[in-house]
């Protein structure tokens, strides 16, 4: 991982049962041209080793990307492993891509994931704008800290 002083750190996963990468990489060079510098622990990573990654790297931002399907499944988990460890309380843990196999998220879900402990879902056609505005205000509040 770069770790050039100022430069906001991201860590990008997947949910431990998706096995796409494009997903990951797309973000990876989105996350690097907002100025971060970016840990990816690509596809099929079990949470714990998230939590394990985060709290050795102390990044400004952890994303989950999902493509699979079953992010609604298995992202409720995810974030409790993380919000259980007093160290990530704090850090920004967003959540997107396609959460379920039904296409849209219904805001009965996403208001779950924001109460459960996200910071973010990026689930709608808005995303794409929403995500980059998300991602200034992080690399924001890193620079001031």
């Amino acid at each position: 991982m770069d770790t050039k002083v100022g430069k906001p750190r991201a860590v990008v996963c997947t949910i431990a049962s998706d096995a796409h990468t494009w997903n990951l990489m797309f973000l990876q060079l989105l996350l690097e041209d907002h100025g971060f510098a970016v840990h990816n622990l690509g596809s099929c990573v079990p949470v714990v080793e998230v939590v394990d990654c985060c709290l050795r790297e102390r990044p400004h931002l952890l994303v989950l990307s999902t493509v699979n399907g079953h992010g609604l499944i298995e992202a409720p988990g995810f974030i409790q492993a993380v919000r259980n460890r007093t160290e990530l309380r704090s850090l920004p843990v967003v959540v997107g891509g396609k959460l379920n196999v039904d296409g849209a998220v219904p805001d009965d879900d996403v208001r779950n994931l924001l109460r459960l402990g996200f910071d973010a879902v990026f689930a709608s056609a808005a995303a794409a704008e929403e995500f980059p505005r998300f991602l200034a205000h992080v690399g924001q509040a890193a620079a001031a800290n």
